[in-house]
């Protein structure tokens, strides 16, 4: 899977929340200051030929749609983040965030907590 820019991230985030729109719309959902038109639609153009996102056919303009899950395209970026960063291992990775972001135990229990239940 192609690994997307800053820009077009911040466009799948948006598309991801709203799940259909145009580019007006997508727009409007971007914080200030606000791209140009032509910037976005061009990010959006450039998305759908990297299979991100497709359209249908409204009137005269587009309705832009992803293709991909938001949770699929997580689970790619971590995987490449502990591939690149972390020899492969999460192990690692996880021992990296605890140590650098100060967790106490009280917050590893917690954590520890929230993953057993989802394996349960």
């Amino acid at each position: 899977m192609k690994q997307l820019t800053k820009a077009e991230e911040e466009i799948m985030h948006v598309l991801w929340q709203l799940e259909k729109a145009n580019v007006k719309d997508v727009i409007s959902e971007l914080p200030e200051p606000k791209p140009a038109y032509n910037t976005v639609s061009t990010i959006i153009r450039i998305l759908e030929n990297k299979g991100f996102v497709d359209y249908e056919k409204q009137g005269k303009g587009h309705i832009y749609f992803p293709l991909l899950k938001k949770q699929e395209y997580s689970n790619q970026s971590i995987n490449n983040l502990v591939d690149n960063y972390f020899q492969g291992s999460f192990k690692s990775m996880v021992s990296f965030f605890v140590k650098k972001n100060d967790v106490d135990l009280k917050d590893m229990e917690a954590i520890l907590k929230d993953i057993n239940k989802t394996n349960q």
